[in-house]
């Protein structure tokens, strides 16, 4: 049996490496807030909760990490008691794959990949489109990059856990493809909070214009997703504004190590901003309405 471990049981981590256990596999977990790992193993016997990272690295032959930013997949990476000193040096057990599915600088991405492969360790970067729902649900769509066989000894394991795994390439390319993937969701998330203002303040009835979305051309998973929440008051957080933001900032930096205008980016960029800077950062994405009904002074699905 492949020994499977899993760092990160945060909004999304906690649901994947549920979502492995309902597959049937056993699983080694750890997290920075061990209540997490608890809550996961609830006397199930499939799971055991490591003290280390450096006990999830020995004891794992296929690897997940589900980590918030660059900085957390650094020191969970390269720290003191990090996964690449946890299986460095002669007979050291180790894992023969590790997939990082965090959202981070593909230059990050790369990093890790150099560093592994110096310690005979192959390496997959491959984020997740979906939200907390989506987790929960195991729809999530993976996009993949790293070598091809790797690609299909881990299909099974993300099938586990979502409705697709598309390969993009080489080391760096599922990295880059979640930053544009990204990019364009919080572009069409602010396009939707502008379009339900305009039918908002004009008198119309919001819930009966994103019907109107439903059936034409102007449809879109924000659309579907993020238009009830706006309309309800529902910001209860799926995906964190803040971390839509620190996404775009990615975004806009892989823009311009390719010299590549992104006009759009820029302002929708700014516009992120203006809701962390306004305390909604904590908040889901679906928050960034509030801007616009600061700049009106109109809620939206208000009577």
């Amino acid at each position: 049996m492949t020994n499977i471990g899993f760092i990160g049981l945060g909004t999304m981590g906690k649901p994947m490496a549920a979502n492995l256990l309902k597959a049937g596999n056993a699983i080694t977990v750890y997290n920075r807030n061990p209540e997490k790992a608890q809550a996961l193993k609830s006397g199930n016997a499939a799971v055991t909760i490591a003290a280390t990272v450096k006990e999830v690295a020995q004891n794992s032959d296929i690897l997940f990490t589900m980590l918030t930013d660059d900085s957390a997949v650094e020191e969970v990476y390269f720290g003191a008691q990090g996964i690449v000193a946890a299986i460095e040096g002669e007979g050291a057990r180790k894992p023969s794959i590790v997939v990082d599915c965090s959202t981070i600088s593909p230059v990050t991405s790369l990093k890790l990949f150099e560093r592994l492969a110096s310690v005979g360790v192959k390496m997959l970067d491959a984020p997740v489109t979906g939200s907390e729902p989506q987790a929960i649900e195991g729809v999530l769509t993976f996009i993949v990059g790293g070598d091809r066989e790797c690609y299909e000894q881990c299909l099974p394991l993300f099938q586990a856990m979502g409705k697709k795994a598309v390969y993009m390439g080489a080391n760096g390319a599922g990295s880059n493809a979640k930053l544009a993937n990204n990019m364009l969701v919080a572009a069409n998330l602010m396009a939707l909070s502008e379009s339900l203002m305009m039918v908002q303040k004009s008198g119309g009835d919001p819930e009966l214009f994103l019907e109107v979305l439903g059936g034409g051309g102007g449809r879109s998973g924000m659309a579907e997703m993020k238009g009830p929440k706006i309309i309800n008051r529902d910001f209860s957080a799926q995906f964190m504004t803040k971390l839509m933001f620190k996404d775009l900032k990615l975004a806009e930096r892989l823009a311009e190590s390719l010299q590549i205008p992104v006009p759009v980016l820029a302002s929708v960029k700014q516009v992120f901003q203006m809701a962390c800077n306004n305390g909604w950062g904590g908040e889901d994405m679906s928050a960034v309405a509030k801007v616009y009904e600061s700049w009106t002074g109109t809620e939206i699905g208000s009577k």
